[in-house]
């Protein structure tokens, strides 16, 4: 039965207050877990090679959650699949709780790995926006939620302070106040999600849309959910050019972010100036994701795909050029790849969900999450590496020429579409 315009356009602007909530919710706990997770279990093992490994056991989760999650959605919605996601991540943050109180960082590790499961939701919401958007809309509700994780992501790491100094009033050890607040944070997202995400809206527009049009510009099969592989060879070229553009801005941006406090730890810079950059980096990322969303419902989104690889490029430049000690010109460039960053982000989401059949498309977005945070964790460690056996300034070339295929394929696709 189709649903009426109005109506539709009543339940989106439901679904977008919701999704908001949930992602503020969400972003708090990821952000407490990405801030205080490394510390804490290197303090309880003694070695930072373990603390390193704490970040990482997350994006492992995060990524291991993506295509279950994906086909739970395809079965039955994106209600369920986001409460799974949440669900997972709220006891992985009350296993972490635990493990911090008794000291043992080998139950820490495997916890951060179900923790992870949070921030797969999180990523997972974007897509939940797009279901009953207008087309010409649908990537600034991308947008928009992506926009929402701000809130979150800068009140997270502000709020552990005291939640550890609250549960230590009451007799617990330090660090298990911050896991305990984000297990509360994600908990109320499943229960937000779980109560007013309803009617579910991909159940809506499968509803509405049984047989829904593909643009014309679009070639290719359908999407399958009998693994990552057959989806991939299932995907038409614009909805691959997403994937890939997804993906590798993400590992772009990992990678470069990730070794600027480093390369910054060179010239003595405070803790205090580090911080400061990476707040510009973070508010860029997220902060700008309404207007890549205009842009791209008003300019298409290959176009917007272009701006995107093209900021990562002007980003690598800056960034890799700028000596330990020049913050100034080390915040521009982070600036810079922020905004590459959710350009990319956006645009791609909108594209890659157009470009498949409705039936289909959380097999194809939930590969995509997944390319997302295997990429992620390739580009930190990739990155150290390069550090380690050239300089940052190769970090950045390296980044660089990445980049620049991405933006030669847009370019081209741009220039070859119809007017």
């Amino acid at each position: 039965m189709k649903t009426a315009a109005p109506e539709v356009e009543h339940l989106q602007r439901k679904v977008l207050r919701v999704l908001t909530t949930t992602q503020v919710l969400g972003a708090a706990g990821v952000t407490i877990g990405l801030a205080f997770s490394t510390l804490i279990a290197a303090s309880l093992s003694r070695s930072d090679a373990i603390g390193g490994l704490a970040q990482t056991s997350a994006v492992v989760g995060a990524a291991l959650l993506a295509l279950p999650a994906a086909r739970l959605a395809q079965r039955r919605g994106r209600r369920p699949a986001l409460v799974l996601g949440y669900g997972v991540g709220t006891l992985g943050a009350l296993v972490a709780a635990l493990a911090v109180a008794l000291g043992w960082w080998q139950l820490l590790l495997p916890a951060l790995v179900l923790f992870g499961g949070a921030g797969s939701a999180n990523l997972a919401a974007r897509y939940a926006a797009t279901d009953l958007a207008h087309p010409h809309r649908r990537a600034r509700s991308v947008g928009v939620v992506v926009w929402a994780a701000t809130i979150g992501a800068v009140a997270g790491p502000n709020l552990a302070g005291p939640a550890d100094t609250l549960a230590s009033s009451v007799g617990l050890p330090d660090g298990v106040g911050p896991f305990l607040l984000a297990a509360v944070g994600f908990g109320l997202a499943a229960l937000v999600i779980g109560v007013f995400l309803r009617p579910d809206p991909l159940v809506v527009v499968r509803d509405a849309e049984p047989e829904p049009v593909v643009p014309a510009h679009c070639t290719g099969g359908q999407a399958s959910t009998r693994g990552s592989v057959a989806v991939w060879r299932s995907l038409r070229s614009s909805a691959k050019l997403a994937l890939v553009a997804i993906a590798l801005s993400h590992t772009a941006m990992v990678g470069l972010m990730s070794m600027t406090p480093v390369h910054m730890n060179h010239a003595g810079s405070s803790l205090q100036v580090v911080g400061v950059v990476i707040s510009l980096h973070v508010a860029a990322m997220y902060g700008a994701s309404p207007l890549f969303g205009w842009m791209a419902d008003r300019l298409g989104r290959i176009p917007v795909l272009a701006i995107g690889a093209a900021l990562l490029v002007a980003a690598s430049g800056v960034t890799g050029m700028a000596p330990s000690e020049n913050a100034p010109q080390l915040a521009a460039g982070l600036t810079l790849l922020g905004f590459g960053w959710s350009a990319a982000l956006v645009s791609g989401s909108a594209l890659l969900t157009e470009s498949v059949a409705v039936p289909d498309r959380p097999a194809a977005q939930g590969l995509s999450d997944l390319c997302m945070n295997v990429g992620g964790a390739i580009g930190g460690v990739t990155a150290g590496a390069v550090v380690t056996a050239w300089s940052f300034a190769t970090l950045g070339l390296v980044v660089g020429f990445v980049a620049l295929p991405l933006l030669a394929v847009c370019v081209y696709t741009t220039l070859q579409r119809p007017a």
